[in-house]
């Protein structure tokens, strides 16, 4: 099963063909709830978790009792670096931990697909032939970019990193420009992006590792 075909253009603009995008991976269910959850666990995965405040007990000094308990009038106090004095610790502070969130292969082949989905219905996403440079070069680059009339923020995606880096060295400079490649997509990257452009290799390698496994395993 596939879904409505899509235009295939050159580096000069020019139509070089049309593509039906398989429909699993192209026109899956838009599962929002997945997306979301997929989003916050990648974004989860790259906080630090190194902050850290000193406790009571971690604060020094404060081992005698600022005054006696009873008869002075003020309030009993056990020790001035108590949470409630000032240079005192902290009560209930962030400690030193993991933000890591479990997010298994199947949900995040699942948000792909939505993400992928999502933009090409709302016409995000763009089909090149290929993308190649003699060298590496920024003015190229952006020279295409307004060619294609891709705007905003544009995520190009790469079926495998390229043998010079020319195609990758060129795009780097660009301010809103963002070269990821098929194999490592992530979800939060195809939402993000105002426009989408993927080579046809590229989406071989999202068709292929991207669908969901047959029901039943693989007929005989």
């Amino acid at each position: 099963m596939t879904v409505t075909a899509v235009d295939i253009v050159d580096a000069t603009g020019a139509k070089a063909g049309s593509r039906e995008l398989a429909a699993e991976v192209f026109d899956a269910a838009v599962n929002v709830p997945l997306m979301h959850q997929v989003v916050v666990a990648g974004l989860a995965s790259i906080r630090s978790g190194t902050h850290k405040v000193k406790t009571r007990a971690e604060v020094r000094g404060g081992g005698r009792k600022p005054w006696r308990q009873k008869g002075t009038g003020r309030a009993r106090q056990g020790s001035i670096r108590s949470p409630q004095w000032t240079g005192g610790g902290v009560a209930h502070g962030p400690v030193v931990r993991s933000h890591d969130m479990r997010i298994n292969k199947k949900m995040k082949k699942g948000a792909l697909r939505s993400a992928l989905t999502d933009a090409l219905r709302s016409g995000k996403i763009g089909l090149v032939a290929d993308l190649a440079f003699d060298e590496p070069k920024t003015k190229q680059a952006a020279e295409m970019l307004r060619t294609l009339q891709l705007e905003g923020k544009v995520l190009v995606v790469l079926d495998q990193p390229t043998d010079t880096g020319a195609v990758e060295l060129s795009f780097r400079n660009l301010p809103n420009v963002k070269v990821a490649y098929a194999g490592g997509l992530g979800v939060y990257e195809v939402l993000l992006a105002d426009r989408v452009l993927l080579t046809t290799a590229a989406v071989d390698a999202l068709e292929a590792v991207r669908a969901p496994a047959p029901a039943g395993g693989d007929a005989a």
